[in-house]
């Protein structure tokens, strides 16, 4: 006898007595309702983990817009606040500059510890800026970009100034003469700088004119643990309309409440300076020098 391969029978297991056979085009109903489900479960998964849901770059709703006029404000009154700055030492990104400082947005003034590395040294030295320019504390170390200062390739020496309280307290000691000070110029540094004193307000911005000046939302992130906006700034043309060429250099990190974590600016084509507000309302507020007469 000749059998077939569309005519094999596969032997069913025993039915329970009284117990009807479940039809098979129900079981294979079942199987696909459940594939589905579980598809559907991965997928809600994978946007709950990236956070925006695959959304596009939009521009700012009414309330994103309130976010982001808060967020000046709340930097203003979260002062003195714990910063760090990072930007690449050179326009071909060799080596990186890193600034540990306290800034009082109330008085516009900020301290704190300087370091560059690159291959061959690491140069270490104290900075004081506010809104006129930058103060630069000798010795132990001349200015980033004049004379070179103290280089080192093993651990800092005790008068060297690593961390932002150290600074605070160095400065403390320093007289007006043991500051040379000059005025701002174009070199990313400076430019990073003079953001950190210039970024807070004393008032929220006006939502409805903000929202009209062309800000971004790009994407939801997390630092640290917390969850945070990403806003591209207003665009600097006075229209909503302007081209994606005018993009703003300034990118902000906001959180629902309006408090900002992070400001990225761009200093040329692929370079940024990063600035992160690490702790807020600390307790070692800016030292007087080099700003006091006498």
């Amino acid at each position: 006898m000749r059998f077939s391969p569309h005519e094999l029978h596969v032997p069913q297991p025993p039915r329970e007595p009284g117990k009807p056979r479940e039809p098979r085009k129900k079981i294979r109903v079942a199987a696909v309702a459940a594939t589905t489900a579980l598809a559907g479960a991965l997928t809600a998964l994978l946007l709950l983990l990236s956070g925006n849901g695959g959304a596009s770059p939009h521009p700012v709703s009414a309330d994103e817009a309130q976010r982001m006029a808060l967020a000046r404000f709340r930097a203003y009154e979260a002062s003195p606040a714990e910063v760090m700055v990072r930007l690449p030492a050179a326009e071909a990104g060799d080596g990186t500059i890193t600034v540990r400082a306290v800034v009082d947005h109330h008085v516009h003034r900020a301290v704190g510890a300087y370091e560059i590395v690159d291959d061959t040294r690491t140069v270490q030295g104290l900075l004081a800026w506010d809104l006129e320019g930058i103060a630069v504390a000798r010795p132990p170390a001349a200015a980033p970009g004049a004379e070179p200062g103290r280089t080192t390739a093993r651990p800092p020496a005790p008068d060297i100034v690593t961390t932002a309280a150290q600074a605070v307290r160095r400065a403390g000691t320093l007289k007006r003469e043991e500051w040379t000070r000059r005025p701002y110029s174009t070199a990313p540094l400076d430019r990073a700088l003079r953001l950190v004193v210039s970024v807070a307000a004393d008032r929220p911005d006006n939502a409805a004119l903000l929202a009209r000046s062309g800000p971004l939302w790009l994407r939801d992130e997390r630092l640290d643990g917390h969850g945070y906006g990403v806003f591209s700034g207003p665009r600097p043309g006075p229209s909503a309309s302007a081209s994606p060429a005018d993009d703003s250099t300034l990118t902000y990190w906001i959180d629902t409440d309006g408090n900002l974590r992070r400001v990225t600016a761009r200093m040329s084509p692929g370079h940024y300076a990063t600035v992160d507000f690490v702790a807020t309302r600390v307790r070692t507020g800016v030292p007087g020098a080099p700003w006091m007469k006498g």
